[in-house]
């Protein structure tokens, strides 16, 4: 990214240190694929706001675009054993992907082919899916083990009661269906992303945090919340004091994958430098984390450190980072980088699943259309590193908050809940408006909202049969 405001590709670069200068001057030598801005210029032009409240909108997505994709169905410690099975379930299909006695993952439709009762409402273990209808009942690898009263079916053979199936593919720990058979494998849909995730292995975290809420915004409004991070100058005032905002990078590989890198232990180019020192950065940064909280143990934080002279708050807290990872998780992080350990590394894997790179515990996001086109269900799961020869943990249940409960109730996600709950002050707004406008268009930046129009560029190509 370039310094000053000059222009490239169509896209303005904020004044002050950019993402690709960050990386000249990291603690540690930093991988090739963090070191090269990856954008390509896509157009000014508005888009429709009727692309996040129509109903027509939504069902051409549920026609031709989610029956189409890889979509992230669950992560493997999900069901780790044999016979262990969870319910999927998104944009009216509902899928139980089921652990095979060989370790295989299958995915079969959730619906009983007598009179179209749901197998399974919760996830669980079992060798055999049962209707608590009628008793129809199937093995675990979908083929038809036995019904009552089968002399009163005997144009059904089992051949023609298999269960219908899913294609499912995993990666990294992560499992993923797609209704459709043919179209890219899930390595080709991925790419990069693949290739980039090798240093941080998710395939070795277990899910130590999973909370979700339903949404009074549509699925696209909601994810686009978490898809750039120049907001920050107003929705999360709070942040500004260590947080590059308007620095960030924002890159974008095919069709399915971007990227948007946020620097944190620098200051927002928003905030006056005169008088603060990178002490200050790093007070600002604690402060953040619970320092003023009654509880508050400065010996038991990390962050809490003191930034010798010459040196950075970005620098001494990614050095403190190293030693604080390697001892909590068991793995040697002395090759991490400042970047990899502090920053906000937020990829997004068309269409809605957004994992988080680098060392530190990693968020993973979801977004799910929910009950109409006004909704959608937000998942935020954590992902912790298992010490080197541990077993992965099974997951924790997901905690889902009712209408009434702020993000914040979520004890366990910490200051995260109050950063969301301030996202949440505009979400209902934006989908209001967007279904008030007089214009009925929205206008993105070219440069800090290039992952939208990537999104939304994909989404027509599904729309329009050309992916």
């Amino acid at each position: 990214m370039a310094d000053g405001n000059t222009t490239i590709g169509g896209g303005n670069r904020s004044p002050g240190i950019g993402w690709e200068e960050l990386m000249k001057i990291d603690g540690r030598p930093v991988p090739e694929f963090l070191k090269h801005e990856s954008y390509t210029y896509r157009g000014s032009a508005p888009i429709a706001a009727s692309r996040y409240t129509s109903a027509q909108f939504a069902a051409l997505e549920n026609e031709r675009l989610w029956p189409n994709v890889w979509q992230f169905a669950a992560r493997e410690e999900d069901m780790p054993e044999v016979g262990d099975f969870i319910v999927y379930e998104n944009a009216g299909r509902s899928y139980l992907v089921s652990r095979q006695d060989d370790g295989s993952i299958k995915a079969f439709h959730n619906v009983c082919l007598h009179r179209g009762r749901k197998l399974k409402t919760q996830a669980g273990a079992a060798d055999q899916f049962q209707c608590p209808f009628h008793g129809f009942t199937w093995n675990k690898d979908g083929s038809f083990a036995q019904m009552p009263c089968r002399w009163d079916f005997d144009h059904l053979t089992d051949d023609k009661m298999h269960l219908p199936e899913a294609e499912v593919g995993r990666w990294g720990g992560y499992v993923f269906v797609r209704e459709n058979p043919g179209g890219p494998s899930l390595e080709e849909f991925l790419a990069p992303l693949p290739e980039h995730f090798k240093r941080w292995k998710h395939e070795e975290c277990t899910t130590a945090i999973w909370v979700a809420k339903v949404v009074p915004a549509n699925w696209k409004a909601t994810m686009e919340a978490f898809m750039e991070a120049w907001h920050t100058i107003i929705t999360h005032p709070q942040l500004l004091a260590f947080t590059g905002d308007c620095n960030a990078a924002y890159w974008t590989w095919g069709d399915n994958i971007n990227v948007n890198l946020v620097p944190f232990g620098i200051m927002s180019p928003h905030i006056d430098p005169q008088g603060r020192t990178q002490q200050w950065i790093v007070d600002e940064f604690i402060k953040f984390n619970g320092r003023s909280a009654d509880s508050y143990d400065a010996k038991a934080d990390p962050f809490a450190v003191t930034v010798p002279e010459g040196s950075t708050a970005r620098l001494a807290l990614g050095e403190a980072m190293r030693e604080n990872y390697t001892k909590i998780f068991g793995h040697d992080h002395g090759h991490a980088t400042d970047a990899e350990l502090l920053d906000g590394l937020v990829y997004n894997v068309f269409p809605n699943f957004a994992p988080w790179g680098g060392f530190m515990p990693n968020i993973v996001y979801r977004f799910r259309p929910w009950k109409d086109v006004d909704h959608c269900l937000m998942e935020v799961r954590i992902l912790t590193r298992v010490p080197p020869g541990q077993p992965i943990p099974h997951s924790v249940p997901m905690t889902l908050l009712n209408d009434d409960q702020p993000w914040t109730t979520a004890k366990e996600i910490g200051v995260l809940g109050d950063v969301f709950e301030q996202d949440m002050g505009n979400l209902p707004f934006v989908q209001e408006g967007l279904k008030c406008s007089k214009t009925g268009q929205v206008n993105l930046a070219n440069y800090q909202e290039i992952r939208l129009r990537q999104f939304h560029d994909t989404i027509d190509k599904y729309l329009e049969g050309k992916a």
